[in-house]
Parts: structure tokens; C-alpha cells; sequence
């Protein structure tokens, strides 16, 4: 197929968008594709970035058992406002993210929570790879964002563990099949780079992506840690001081 015309680079394109489409993620079974906002599969160095309601579920899964999600959320309408690793670290006394566990904001707030996980392979210590600040560069380019935007990220399916005299062990990812769940508490602009972790240059594997409406899930705190609980508490009276301001 030739392009050195108009007719034949539109043929191209439509043909390469077509090849595209029949490689979308699997939608989960349980939900109802009504209430999807976002599905997108992530080759190996690509990214992905989009805008998600507070009451929005996203399921990150890795299919192949290669991807590594590195993950940077910032407050959607306050973009200043960002996932802060440290807090999101600190705060529930866990390095190693799993069920329950909330990635903060830099202001004490939930941006998510963990809600499940089926891998056990995450890291928030090392930071994204070159390859994957590059890939979240363009991705945040496409929300307005510059490069001093992008920050420490919490990286999903390429774990790490630190010895006892510090040492950062690269620990693999868990396999095949593996999914994680998070849940939106506030408007966020989500930034994802499928690339390689900085401790584990093993090649990576496509990322699936897909975000659905569920904001009855947000009346089902999944931790009871008083730590956590006092961050949702901060999380909602924010949220409904700037929606009474809005009505105002």
C-alpha cells in the first residue's frame, strides 16, 4: 500500500486503526461495558494518560506476565497536587503496596486505593525507569503537564524488596494473569508507562488498562487502619467543601 498520496496515506491510516482495534483489553466479565470510561492495552514502551471521575475502578492486569506499570497520579482540576511516594510510604508504615493500601497525595489525601491484588510485585522506591519518565513525559504532555511534573510513581507488576543493610533487590513479577485494582477517591489525571523497571531490564510484555463507574465503592473503606481512615476522612471533607463551593 503506497502513501505518496493523499489516497493511499488515508488507506494506510485507516487500515493501521483498524489493526489497532482488534487489539483492545479484555473487558471483565462482571461489568457491565455501560459503565466503562477507558480500555486500553499498552504495548511494551508505550503509555497512556487520561482523565478519571472520583468513583472510578481501574484494573491494570498483565496478561503476558512482562508489563511494569509505572503509575504517577495528579489531582485532575489542582494538577499541583500529586502522588507523593514518600506520604504514600509512610503513612500506612508499608513499603510494599498490596490490598488497602492508599497512594497519597502530597496533601495527606486518597488519590486511590489499592482494592485487589492478585500480583504482590510493586514498587515504591526506585522511581521510573529512563525509558518510562520519557514514556510519562509525552503522556503528560497530553494533559497540559510539563516535564517538572513528573515525579517520583509507584510501579505495579515488577516487585523490590530492600535487605538489611538497605540493599534493593529487583524481585520479578508474579506471572501471567496477574491484576490490580485501584479506586479513584478524587478527580486524577492518570499517567501510565509500560516500561522497564530500573533494577529488572527483563523485556516487557503489553499492560491492559480498562476504568469503569463505581462509586458505590467508595462506602466500603478497605482498610481499617486508623491511619488510613483519618486520610479518607481528610479525602471527603475536601471533596465536599469544593462541591458546596461549586454550588455556591
Amino acid at each position: 500500500m503506497t502513501t505518496a498520496n493523499t489516497t493511499g496515506a488515508r488507506d494506510h491510516a485507516r487500515a493501521q486503526a483498524a489493526a489497532a482495534a482488534g487489539h483492545g483489553p479484555s473487558l471483565p466479565a462482571d461489568i457491565d461495558a455501560a459503565t466503562v470510561t477507558f480500555a486500553q492495552r499498552i504495548p511494551a514502551g508505550g503509555y497512556a494518560n487520561v482523565v478519571l471521575a472520583r468513583g472510578t475502578r481501574v484494573r491494570l492486569s498483565d496478561p503476558e506476565g512482562g508489563a511494569c506499570a509505572h503509575v504517577l497520579l495528579l489531582r485532575a482540576e489542582s494538577p499541583w497536587e500529586r502522588l507523593n511516594v514518600a506520604d504514600t510510604v509512610k503513612v500506612p508504615w508499608q513499603a510494599y503496596p498490596g490490598e488497602g493500601h492508599p497512594l497519597l497525595s502530597d496533601q495527606g489525601r486518597v488519590l486511590a486505593t489499592v482494592l485487589t491484588d492478585t500480583s504482590g510485585q510493586h514498587d515504591t522506591l526506585c522511581g521510573p525507569s529512563p525509558a518510562a519518565r520519557q514514556g510519562l513525559k509525552m503522556a503528560g504532555v497530553k494533559q497540559g503537564l510539563d516535564p517538572r511534573d513528573i515525579g517520583p510513581t509507584v510501579s505495579f507488576f515488577r516487585g523490590v524488596r530492600v535487605a538489611s543493610d538497605g540493599a534493593l533487590t529487583g524481585t520479578g513479577g508474579a506471572g501471567a494473569g496477574a491484576a490490580v485494582d485501584l479506586l479513584i477517591h478524587l478527580p486524577v489525571t492518570l499517567l501510565i508507562a509500560n516500561a522497564e523497571h530500573p533494577l529488572d531490564p527483563t523485556p516487557v510484555t503489553p499492560l491492559e488498562v480498562v476504568a469503569w463507574a463505581a462509586p458505590t465503592d467508595l462506602a466500603l473503606p478497605p482498610d481499617s487502619d486508623p491511619e488510613y481512615l483519618r486520610a479518607v476522612e481528610n479525602t471527603e471533607q475536601d471533596w465536599h467543601a469544593r462541591t458546596l463551593e461549586v454550588r455556591a
